[in-house]
C-alpha cells in the first residue's frame, strides 16, 4: 500500500498545485500567527476551494479558542482539524465532537516518555501526529525542520493510528517509512527554500520518494 502524504503550511496557489499534481493526499493550512506559514482566512478560503475533492483539507491550530475554530471552519470548511498545541485529551475530544470533524493531535517527542503521552489520546483523537519537540525557547510548536529518534516510537505507534512528521525531507522520508512503517507522512519545512516558502520541485520530490516506499 502506497504511503499517504500530507504537505503542510501551504500559502500559495503554486505550492498547492505542486502538492495536488504530485498526488498529495492531505494539504495543511496553518492558522497560527507566529508561524511563517500562517495564512489569512481569505487566502485560505481560496486555496481550500481549489483543493476540495482533490485532497483532504487540514486546518492546523494551536491551543485555539472556540471563536477561532468557528471562524476557520466557516471560512475554509476543512475536512480535518489538527491541534498542534498543548490541548488536553478532553479538549481534543470536545473539539472533534462540537465541530463534527476528525481530529489530528500532534505530540511533540524527544523521549520514550513523550511518545507514550500519545496513548492518552487513543479514544480522543482520530490520528496522532508525532513531531519533534521544538528547541528551547522556540515561539512555535512545530515546523523547525528537526528530526527525532524514530526508535522511541516503538511500543506506542503500534497502538495508535499515527502520522510521522518532524524533520522529514525528500532525502530521508524513505528511510523514515521503512523504520517506522508509517502509512502517512507529513512535511512542511523539509520542502521549503526558506522558512514559509514552499519549493514546488521539493514538494514533488518528497511525494515521489514517499509514495515509492511501501509502508
Amino acid at each position: 500500500m502506497a504511503t499517504k502524504v500530507k504537505i503542510c503550511g501551504l500559502k500559495t496557489e503554486a505550492a498547492l498545485e505542486a502538492a495536488l499534481a504530485g498526488g498529495a493526499d492531505f494539504v495543511g493550512l496553518v492558522f497560527f500567527a507566529p508561524s511563517p506559514r500562517s495564512i489569512d482566512p481569505a487566502a485560505a478560503t481560496a486555496l481550500a476551494a481549489k483543493a476540495r475533492g482533490r485532497a483532504r483539507i487540514v486546518a492546523l491550530l494551536v491551543d485555539p479558542e472556540d471563536a477561532l475554530i468557528d471562524a476557520v471552519v466557516k471560512a475554509v470548511a476543512p475536512d480535518m482539524l489538527q491541534l498542534h498545541g498543548d490541548e488536553s485529551p478532553e479538549r481534543a475530544r470536545d473539539i472533534g465532537r462540537r465541530w463534527n470533524l476528525p481530529v489530528i493531535k500532534a505530540i511533540k517527542v524527544a523521549t520514550v516518555a513523550d511518545a507514550r503521552l500519545a496513548l492518552n489520546y487513543r479514544a480522543m483523537a482520530d490520528f496522532i501526529l508525532f513531531d519533534a519537540r521544538p528547541p528551547e525557547g522556540a515561539d512555535r510548536p512545530g515546523g523547525h525542520g528537526a528530526a527525532f529518534d524514530w526508535s522511541i516510537l516503538t511500543g506506542v505507534k503500534e497502538h495508535v493510528p499515527f502520522i510521522l512528521s518532524g524533520g522529514l525531507t525528500p532525502d530521508n522520508v524513505a528511510d523514515a517509512i521503512r523504520a517506522t512503517r508509517a502509512t502517512i507522512v507529513d512535511v512542511s519545512s523539509g520542502v521549503e527554500s526558506s522558512p514559509g516558502e514552499k519549493d514546488p520541485a521539493l514538494i514533488q520530490r518528497f511525494i515521489q520518494a514517499a509514495k515509492g516506499t511501501p509502508a
